[in-house]
């Protein structure tokens, strides 16, 4: 079967407390998808479930290694779902808050791509 783009939707996510790349990446994702809506999954490509979907995750963060990628997929509440994960973003300085639990005066910044694809014959 053939894979076709149904939708590319962009995001970005921050962590300005914590140092976390998995939250900024979290956030990123779920800055893609917030404001989408998906009527021709059902009405075009004719799909009877929204776990038919194929979604295809990929993000750019400082310090790739460190994600848990679970998370990162968690945000999507359907698909059939795999990520990639590479080094990118930003680290901007900024200020640490020890009431915060903030290791250094980094803030992570990551970008999101999310794909949604549809098979057909």
């Amino acid at each position: 079967m053939a894979r076709k783009r149904l939708i590319i939707e962009m995001g970005m996510g921050i962590d300005q407390h914590g140092q976390d790349p998995t939250v900024a990446a979290s956030r990123a994702v779920r800055n893609a998808i917030a404001h989408n809506a998906l009527p021709g999954v059902w009405e075009v490509a004719g799909l009877s479930h929204p776990n038919e979907m194929i979604i295809e995750v990929q993000v750019a963060v400082p310090y790739p290694e460190q994600v848990r990628e679970e998370e990162v997929l968690a945000v999507l509440p359907f698909g059939r779902k795999t990520l990639t994960v590479e080094s990118g973003g930003m680290i901007v300085q900024g200020r640490a808050i020890p009431e915060l639990h903030d290791k250094n005066d980094e803030m992570l910044i990551a970008i999101a791509a999310v794909t949604v694809l549809i098979e057909n014959e």
